[in-house]
Formats: structure tokens, sequence, C-alpha cells
């Protein structure tokens, strides 16, 4: 099973509320405002501000 990308008509980042980007290659969801990259771990988002990564200059 993979990540069903219907669910991002309804996810939003728990920090602003705003959209998030599918990055398919490294199964993240990605909160451009924010600049958070929130995995996706066995087919389930980790929509926790502790657990996201910091996205980089480089990144973006």
């Amino acid at each position: 099973m993979a990540f069903d990308t219907k669910l991002m008509e309804i996810l939003a980042c728990p920090v602003c509320k705003g959209k998030l980007e599918h990055n398919k290659e490294q199964q993240e969801l990605i909160c451009r405002f924010d600049r958070l990259a929130f995995a996706i771990d066995k087919d389930i988002p980790v929509l926790l501000e502790s657990e996201a990564r910091r996205i980089t200059d480089n990144d973006a």
C-alpha cells in the first residue's frame, strides 16, 4: 500500500494550517511557509512539529 494522495485535499500543516506538498521521492510532506518536512512512515504522515525536519535553502 502506498501513501494515498487523496489525503492531500484534507491534510494541513499542524503549525500554520497551510497547504502541504507531497515529496514522493523522499516520502515527506513539505510546508514551504514554515520550512518543515514531515516524514511519511509506513504510509502514515507523522504530522508532529517535534518530529519534523527543518528545510534549508539547499533543500528548497
